[in-house]
Parts: C-alpha cells; structure tokens; sequence
C-alpha cells in the first residue's frame, strides 16, 4: 500500500509539469487601481488585441534568451528540489532550439517535469496546436471584467473561457496593455485538469516589452496534491536578445499571441510515470 502511495504521489510530481510557466503570481505586489468603464467595447478589444498580436509575431524573425527553472516538492514521500538552466533561440516561424546550460537537485524532477515541459512546448507550437492555443475568439469566449488605470498605463481586464478542454488552454483573467493591445498579466488555471492526482492548480504569468515586443518574464505554477504535498513551479525569462525583426506594419486577420516562445504560456504537459 505504501509502494502505491508513493508510486502515485510520483505521478503527481510528473503530471506537475504545468508550463510555462506556472504562469506566475509575481513576486512583486499589484499596484493599486482604480476600475473604471471601458473606453472600448469588448469586441473591439478582442479584435485589436488579436490583429496587434498577428502584427507584432509578423515582425519578430530570431530572438534568444535565458531560462531558469525551479520547481519545490513538500510532500509524501520526500522533499524535492531542481533547478536547470536553459539557452533558448527561437527562429520565425515556430523553430526553437534548447540548450541546456545547467542542471542541479533531483533528476526525477529534471528528467520528468523540465524537460517535458520543453517538449511539450515544442508540440504547442507546431501546426494546428499553435492555431488551438490562440488567444482567440475561436478558442476563448472573452468577457469584459474591467478598466484599470495604474502607473504604469491603463489595462483591460477580460475573463476567459476556453471553449474546449484541452491541455494547451486556461480559465481565468488576463490584462491586456490598453496602448499595444497586448498581454501584460494571466492568472488563472488549467482548461483542463492535467491528472486526477492533482486537486488544484494557481497559474500566473507576467510579461516585460522589450523594445516593440512584449514576451514573458516570469510564470508560476502552485499545484495541490490530492494525496497530501504542493508543488511550486517557476521559470524566470532572462537576457533577451532580438536578433531580427522588422517594422512593425498594421498586419490584419487572425492574430495569435506575440509569443516567439508560444506554448510555455498554454503548455500543460499531462505525463505519467514511466516506471
């Protein structure tokens, strides 16, 4: 009974391989905002934020960066903990290249999480997944949640409800820059459950623009065993470099996010246990 125990909470463990980023509650606290009525309607929020999307991935041609990812296990039947860092270069259209630089604590973790999640975000964003993991009015129905004006610049709030459940999608909010039309914040959760193992899942990304282009700088993932122990999962986006990239022109029709590195955002990789 105790080897079952343990066998499942290692399937957990596994299945945890939630991306991309535990798509984070930064570590930087919100800053208050005042919510006010939308300048816009929300169908013309989706319309901007996609045809904006489309022009911005349009532009974006080569891009390399730094990740570093780090994942803590409190829990039945020990404590686990990795880091690895990876290289990452991303050639338009959906090419991506990892190297990995670095790796420390547990293999399992290394061998069954990290490096799923890389493979799981190279299948996101191949062919038709790419086109299902859109923010899109084809993937998502969007409701209008709110209006923030902050320091930082003013901000749409949407809800978001997946219209099928797949691995690739979430429910929850997401915050789009109300000058670039563009994603700052999601939190949330996964569209669909990645194991029965796991009872709940916190999902929260944070962007950063980077000249006219606004990628991921943080994600988390907070995940609740079902048999007893959490998980944390983070990854930390450093060193970007753009290598190519063309002005951005007004670019209309079906938008997808700005992501060169589409799919850590939507990858949920459901794995189980090989042995």
């Amino acid at each position: 009974m105790g080897n079952l125990r343990r066998r499942n909470i290692s399937t957990a463990i596994v299945v945890i391989g939630v991306v991309l980023a535990s798509w984070v509650a930064a570590a930087q606290q919100a800053p208050e905002a005042g919510v006010q009525k939308s300048p816009l309607p929300l169908e013309q929020v989706v319309k901007n934020l996609a045809e904006r999307n489309a022009a911005r991935t349009a532009a974006l041609s080569q891009l390399e960066g730094k990740r570093v990812y780090r994942m803590e296990y409190r829990g039945f039947p020990s404590n686990r903990d990795a880091e690895m860092v990876v290289k990452v270069n991303f050639r338009a259209p959906n090419s991506k290249e990892f190297t990995v630089v670095s790796q420390t604590g547990s293999k399992f973790v290394i061998d069954h999480v990290f490096k799923k999640l890389l493979e799981g975000e190279q299948e996101a964003a191949k062919g038709d997944n790419q086109r299902q993991t859109r923010l899109s009015s084809e993937n998502y129905d969007f409701e209008f949640a709110g209006f923030e004006n902050t320091p930082q610049g003013s901000r749409y709030v949407l809800n978001l409800l997946p219209k099928t459940k797949n691995k690739f999608l979430y429910r929850g909010k997401i915050w789009v820059d109300a000058k670039d039309f563009a994603v700052i914040r999601i939190e949330g959760e996964p569209g669909k459950n990645p194991s029965f193992w796991i009872k709940k899942t916190e999902i929260t990304h944070q962007y950063v623009k980077i000249g006219d282009f606004w990628l991921p700088a943080e994600n988390r993932t907070q995940s609740v065993i079902r048999l007893g122990g959490t998980a944390s999962l983070s990854i930390e986006y450093q060193d970007y470099k753009i290598l190519e990239a063309s002005p951005l022109k007004a670019v209309k029709g079906p938008g997808q996010l700005v992501d060169p590195l589409a799919g850590e955002r939507s990858t949920i990789v459901s794995v189980t246990e090989s042995q």
